[in-house]
């Protein structure tokens, strides 16, 4: 069993920036490839960002590319988005995910659990 917790979203300008954090418990987050998800109102939740269980492969939306990083800290069992030229499109509520799966899935059917999410609102 794996407990997400997200933290770090807000109310931000246009292009401006975010960073959010998603901390697991469990000794096992090493284990787990992890992903970032999101969900604006009225639409299906999509993939965002995912990494490998090591850190060394990274998956992204074509949106987000070159604005959004993901990167994790086994040591500290916790993924982050840094999330760069917010748009007003990023306005959504954002997941934390965790799969089974080594490597960074976009799928989200391959996710076993889920964080509680965290809002980000992007203004103009």
């Amino acid at each position: 069993q794996v407990q997400l917790v997200e933290s770090g979203g807000g109310s931000v300008q246009a292009g401006g920036s975010l960073r959010l954090s998603c901390a697991a418990s469990g000794r096992t987050f090493s284990s787990y490839a992890m992903g970032w998800f999101r969900q604006a109102p009225e639409k299906e939740r999509e993939f965002v960002a995912a990494i490998s269980r090591s850190g060394g492969s990274t998956n992204y939306v074509d949106s987000v590319k070159g604005r959004f990083t993901i990167s994790r800290d086994n040591a500290k069992n916790t993924v982050y988005l840094q999330m760069n030229s917010l748009k007003l499109d990023d306005t959504a509520v954002y997941y934390c995910a965790a799969s089974r799966v080594s490597y960074s899935s976009s799928v989200k059917a391959l996710y076993d659990y889920w964080g509680q999410g965290t809002q980000v609102t992007v203004s103009s």
